[in-house]
Formats: C-alpha cells, sequence, structure tokens
C-alpha cells in the first residue's frame, strides 16, 4: 500500500510540475493546440488556395496567378506559426522558458515575413518584363535571382540576431575570406562582370545567332553568371566563359536586316569595252529594278582591275530581306541573272590561267 501511495505521490508531482514548469495537461492541450492547427493547414492548401488557383486561372492576366503560387507555401506555414505561437501562450513557463519560447515565435514570424518577401519577389518578373526596352528578359531573371539571394541573407542575418548571435564578426570574418577567394577567383568574377555588361548592353539574347571570330559560331540557348551556353549547327553544345564576349567583337547575325551581297564576276580578256559596259549596266539595272535589294543602301557595279587571268568586275548590293535563306535564294537569282547577262553579250567567264614550265635537258 505505501508502495502505492509513493508511486501516486510522484506521478502527481510530475504531473503537476511537468517539463520546464509546465504542467503535462497544459502540455497536451497545447499540442491538441497545435494539432488542430496542422489540420487547418491541411484545410487552406486544400479549399483556400484551391479556390484562389481556380479564381485566378479566370483571368488573363498572368501575374494573380504567379501570385497565387508563389504564396502556397508562405500560406501552409502559417498555420504552423500561429498554431505554435496559441498553444505556447496557453501554457505557463518560467521566467527563462518564457524567454525561449518567445524567441522560437520571433523566429517563426521572422522566416514567415522574410518568406513571403522572398515569394513576392518572383511575380515582380512580370511587372519588370513591361520595362523590355530598358532590361532583357536575361537580365531581369538575373535581377530575380540577386534579390531572392538577398532577401534569404537579411532574412538568415535576422534570425541568427534573435538568437543572440552577431553577425558583424562574421561578416567581418568573411569579408577577409573574400579577399582571399577573390585573389584566386579573378576568372569568376571577370565572367560575372562581363555576363551583366552582355546583358545590359544587349549584345545578344537567348535564340539569337551569333558569331565570335575565331572562337564560336551559333544559337544562344543560356546566358549564365560565368558562361553562356552555345548551341552549334552541328547540334554540339559550347560553353564558353562570358569575358570572351568582351574582349572579343561579337557579331549578332540574327539582327541582320540586309544581307551583304559581294562578288568578283571574272571575265575573259578578249572581251570589249563595249561588252564590259554593257554588262556593268545590265547587271546595275537588273539590281536597282529588282525588288530584292534595298538600293538606298547603295549598289556597286564596277570594273575593278586586271587581274593575271582575268578583267574582274565588283559587285555589291544589300538585300531587303533578314533571312539567311531567304538571303540564299536572292544570290541565287542573281547568279543565274549575271550569268545570263554574259552570254547575252556574248563574253564568257575566265578561268585561272596555269603555266607549265618544261625544264629543258
Amino acid at each position: 500500500m505505501e508502495l502505492i501511495n509513493n508511486f501516486s505521490e510522484i506521478f502527481l508531482s510530475v504531473w503537476n510540475k511537468g517539463i520546464l514548469g509546465v504542467d503535462i495537461f497544459q502540455i497536451l492541450i497545447g499540442i491538441g493546440i497545435f494539432l488542430l492547427f496542422l489540420i487547418f493547414r491541411g484545410l487552406i492548401s486544400k479549399l483556400v488556395i484551391k479556390k484562389l488557383e481556380i479564381i485566378s486561372k479566370r483571368t488573363t492576366n498572368k501575374l494573380d496567378d504567379t501570385f497565387v503560387q508563389s504564396l502556397v507555401g508562405p500560406a501552409r506555414f502559417l498555420p504552423i506559426v500561429l498554431g505554435f505561437f496559441i498553444a505556447s501562450y496557453y501554457m505557463t513557463f518560467s521566467l527563462e522558458g518564457r524567454e525561449v519560447v518567445d524567441t522560437i515565435n520571433r523566429t517563426l514570424i521572422t522566416i514567415l515575413i522574410f518568406w513571403v518577401i522572398h515569394q513576392i519577389i518572383e511575380p515582380i518578373s512580370y511587372i519588370l518584363s513591361g520595362l523590355d526596352k530598358l532590361l532583357t528578359r536575361e537580365l531581369i531573371g538575373w535581377i530575380i535571382k540577386s534579390l531572392k539571394i538577398l532577401i534569404f541573407i537579411l532574412g538568415l542575418a535576422a534570425v541568427l540576431e534573435l538568437w543572440g548571435i552577431k553577425i558583424g564578426p562574421i561578416i567581418a570574418g568573411l569579408g577577409l575570406f573574400g579577399v582571399a577567394v577573390a585573389l584566386g577567383a579573378q576568372d569568376l568574377f571577370k565572367n560575372l562582370i562581363s555576363g551583366i555588361l552582355v546583358l545590359v548592353e544587349k549584345r545578344f539574347k537567348i535564340g539569337d545567332w551569333i558569331a565570335v571570330e575565331g572562337i564560336i559560331e551559333g544559337v544562344v540557348e543560356k546566358i549564365g553568371f560565368r558562361s553562356t551556353t552555345i548551341r552549334k549547327f552541328d547540334k554540339s553544345l559550347a560553353i564558353i566563359p562570358n569575358f570572351q564576349f568582351a574582349e572579343n567583337a561579337v557579331v549578332n547575325v540574327s539582327e541582320t536586316s540586309n544581307w551583304l551581297i559581294s562578288w568578283i564576276i571574272t571575265l575573259q580578256y578578249d572581251t570589249s569595252v563595249d561588252q564590259l559596259k554593257k554588262i556593268r549596266d545590265e547587271i546595275e539595272s537588273h539590281i536597282n529594278s529588282s525588288e530584292d535589294y534595298n538600293t538606298s543602301i547603295g549598289v556597286a557595279v564596277r570594273v575593278d582591275k586586271f587581274s593575271d587571268s582575268s578583267i574582274d568586275m565588283y559587285v555589291r548590293c544589300f538585300t531587303k530581306t533578314g533571312s539567311w535563306n531567304n538571303w540564299l535564294d536572292v544570290k541565287e537569282r542573281l547568279a543565274i541573272a549575271i550569268k545570263e547577262i554574259v552570254e547575252k553579250n556574248g563574253a564568257s567567264f575566265a578561268f585561272p590561267s596555269q603555266s607549265i614550265y618544261v625544264e629543258k635537258k
């Protein structure tokens, strides 16, 4: 009987004193409140968020769709914050215990606030997309990523401060570490700055056909912080450091609006002066009367020089099309027209001369 009484006293003592001065009954009630909010969290995700998604999809604007999707995570986290807050304030803690619990509540609220800010940044990209004349799509992506990283760092610093961890010495230490890293990562920063310059100056964008003489030619697939991914015309993939686009001339072939045709036509030396003049005038007339060429830029058809085995006639003009395939079609039509003009005037194209030297014995 005495053994049972001792067990009862110890059990009641533990029940009343509980853990950290909180009796077991309050702990059970607090856990029940927290579990209730966890259930409420599921209802939010299934009912409220789904309803908002349905409403947002009815509009033609993608901004509200992105806004709702970005807040799904914080919305599911909110009941956890509220549940822990209400459950903790229902329980009676000691002075030290209350300080710890308050710090946890502040931490959860801080995480929630910075999470919301972090997620709201994504819909901002749709607002910035209206500034496409000032900012490229790739630069907007970089800005969004940089803002997200900044918000994460600020949120982490705020949480550390709540727990009494001073970030000043950490930043100072990171500064010294950063100097050491910078000395060994100069190429990384050079590529990063070059990538920013590419985007700010709008040298090219994703989908553009670019050419860097002696380095690369192909279609841009991705512009990264350190390098740019280019798909070559043989379908191989090339990763080019961004500094190459800052230190070398970049030709954005996709921006070509008037393709150049520049030829040297070689005629035989027996071509008379009258034939040369007629061929010249008819080629120039053909170009000027055709809708294929932009004659406002300039047309040049002139006898150029006397080569070793031919009289050279220079033809230079610009097409109206910006399409490479159409440019090839125009070149083909011009080549056929020039051949017809030369043959019609009784002249012939010259072949390279060959001299044969026979050694005397």
